[in-house]
């Protein structure tokens, strides 16, 4: 294992730590105090000469606490009360953790939709930049309040992906209830071997963790490896390490041997095509043939509607698609250039017939190559 990658997390100069809800709870479920205020001497030891961003899980598990419920809600409402009542607690918290050495905090509520339109995914960029020249940490967590299946992230491993990538992170410290990614489940493997570096996300790697909640933590590994997926394609640098261990955080950042390090890709996406990759969520499905699936992925050429074979969706002028190979299989997303009824007229068609059909046209192309983005 190459140790610049470790260097450069040690050189670090912002950070983005997200703190999962089994790093802040005990084998109950409750809010772990002991715990967090250890976490806490650690979030200002990182803070020292660093600008810190934390995302943080945990108000639905305070919110539980505080209105003496036995167990977590399993409805929506429950959850959106329990959310409600903890999350003005978990401000107190970091107000408390931090206020020891004079730190100033900033709570951020985010929905899906602050990141899905471009002017308010600006206005979100912006508004952070400005707390984080001001010296203040922002503390970042999902608006669970009023959040539902359409605005939502799905879990904060999405969510501080996102964030990273808006702040222009150098690295993201993913503190979760497992010390990384390991070749096999190591609650069921003696076997199982940490891996220590990962150079790139491949379908195998996917494998290897599993679907969501193959092991313990909110989302699963595999969800935080496809946050890890993301943020190196924008020269962001990822590791996830446990949470559970006191100190974890300083040994990460001092450059020490601990957890996974996924590195930096080769190429990076520029932040509007990370934007289309990874802050929008399609609204349609454009069902492609062979020849163009090849134009987009290899000559790096627009979608025409020559190549679309099937649209699925309902969809306006200027929103999010995915692009879908015969198999089934997602390689691209991109801003429509056309309705989806148009497109079902103009499916299969050479662009010189798209006037004739429609009576007008917009584009020659179904999906600009300057709005789309290959996965």
């Amino acid at each position: 294992m190459s140790s610049s990658g470790r260097n450069a997390v040690r050189a670090a100069r912002r950070v983005v730590v997200k703190i999962g809800t089994n790093a802040l709870t005990n084998a109950t479920g409750r809010f772990n105090r002991a715990h967090f205020e250890a976490l806490g001497e650690d979030l200002l030891w990182a803070a020292q000469g660093r600008e810190l961003v934390v995302v943080s899980s945990g108000a639905i598990a305070l919110g539980v606490e505080r209105l003496g419920l036995p167990a977590r809600p399993k409805d929506i409402p429950g959850k959106q009360a329990c959310a409600a009542v903890g999350q003005s607690r978990l401000m107190q918290a970091y107000e408390e953790a931090f206020g020891k050495a004079d730190r100033r905090v900033a709570q951020v509520l985010l929905t899906h939709g602050d990141v899905q339109d471009r002017r308010r995914y600006l206005n979100v960029k912006h508004a952070l930049e400005r707390l984080i020249e001001a010296g203040v940490v922002p503390v970042i967590n999902e608006n669970d309040t009023v959040s539902v299946d359409e605005l939502k992230f799905g879990d904060n491993d999405t969510l501080a992906g996102l964030v990273a990538g808006v702040v222009e992170a150098d690295v993201l410290v993913v503190l979760s209830d497992v010390e990384g990614l390991f070749t096999a489940d190591p609650r069921k493997d003696p076997n199982a071997r940490l891996l220590s570096q990962v150079d790139a996300v491949t379908p195998e790697l996917l494998a290897l963790a599993g679907g969501s909640g193959s092991l313990v933590g909110t989302g699963g590994m595999a969800t935080k490896i496809r946050a890890a997926a993301r943020v190196t394609e924008l020269g962001v640098r990822c590791l996830i390490t446990s949470g559970a261990v006191p100190g974890r955080l300083r040994s990460v950042l001092s450059g020490e041997p601990v957890g996974t390090l996924f590195e930096t890709s080769g190429s990076r996406r520029s932040a509007r095509m990370a934007w289309i990759a990874h802050a929008l969520k399609p609204k349609g499905k454009l069902i492609v043939d062979p020849g163009a699936r090849e134009a987009v992925v290899t000559s790096k050429r627009s979608l025409l509607p020559s190549g679309i074979r099937l649209v699925e969706g309902d969809f306006g002028r200027g929103d999010p698609v995915d692009l879908v190979d015969e198999q089934g299989q997602v390689f691209a997303r991109g801003l429509s250039s056309y309705d989806d009824g148009e497109l079902r007229k103009i499916a299969g068609l050479k662009s010189a017939d798209i006037e004739s059909v429609l009576g007008y046209r917009y584009l020659d192309e179904a999906v600009h190559r300057d709005d789309l983005a290959v996965l």
